[in-house]
């Protein structure tokens, strides 16, 4: 009977190693990639004009971006979708070479993840209803606020004690704000800009504005699977020589948005 016990417990401890071992995934490398042929990411599409879709294509700035990329590194692109709090678990799981939805560097998440320099600097927006009493982010203490799960929106909003809902799609926390649901909607301002217009044109009677004060300043990169450093390395080579060659201002001209390059 102890001989079963123990050859039972001996086969449990080997399928944990295992589950273990196949839970770490595969560390992506530029040879790796240049290997397989294509560069893999995975992205929530709900985040004009960064990552939406059109006619059921993925499309965007950062999808540009990376087309770029992959076509100096000479590979195709591979997109997943998914929610954005899928994203990161994802990269960090090595299901994907890249995470690629307006991620923020957050010193949280570099202690999980590797980022690829900054390319953007990007500012949460506070979205309010038309004759709110919200002017600032200092009247939202009390106020319920939408966000989506998993966005440094929501870790700031939480942190700063605010009463949060958190939807998985941006259109829901937007639609939690139309309805009355919550008193403020609080997401990346290119973002914001576009769905707001969208909305206004649609109800002229009752628009929604965004208000002057940014709620944050936040630098925007890649996500990659800790010890992808011969990736994130070239990565971050063709992002400067983009900055550097008006590439990264074209593309975001392309969107009807102005570009600043980060601080150096």
């Amino acid at each position: 009977m102890k001989k079963t016990i123990a050859i039972v417990l001996m086969i449990s401890m080997l399928l944990v190693s295992v589950l273990a071992l196949s839970s770490c995934g595969k560390v992506a490398t530029l040879d790796s990639v240049k290997k397989a042929g294509k560069l893999t990411i995975a992205t929530s599409p709900d985040f004009p004009p960064f990552e939406n879709l059109e006619g059921g294509e993925v499309v965007g700035i950062e999808i540009d971006i990376l087309n770029y990329i992959c076509e100096k590194i000479g590979v195709k692109l591979e997109i997943n979708q998914m929610t954005f709090e899928s994203v990161l678990p994802g990269i960090q799981a090595g299901k994907f070479d890249l995470g690629v939805s307006g991620i923020t560097i957050t010193e949280g998440r570099k202690k999980n993840t590797l980022f690829t320099d900054a390319y953007y600097i990007a500012s949460q927006a506070i979205v309010v209803t038309a004759g709110s009493a919200i002017a600032g982010k200092s009247d939202l203490t009390g106020k319920k606020v939408s966000v989506q799960t998993g966005t440094t929106a929501e870790e700031f909003c939480m942190d700063e004690g605010l009463n949060v809902s958190a939807f998985e799609a941006n259109s829901d926390a937007q639609l939690a704000l139309v309805t009355g649901k919550v008193d403020a909607w609080v997401i990346d301002k290119l973002t914001g800009v576009q769905m707001v217009q969208v909305y206004n044109a649609e109800h002229p009677d009752a628009p929604l504005v965004i208000l002057d004060e940014a709620m944050t300043e936040e630098p925007y990169a890649f996500a990659l699977k800790l010890g992808s450093d011969s990736l994130a390395d070239e990565i971050n080579k063709i992002l400067k020589e983009m900055i550097t060659n008006g590439t990264m201002a074209a593309i975001f001209a392309k969107y009807g948005e102005a570009y600043e390059a980060p601080a150096k």
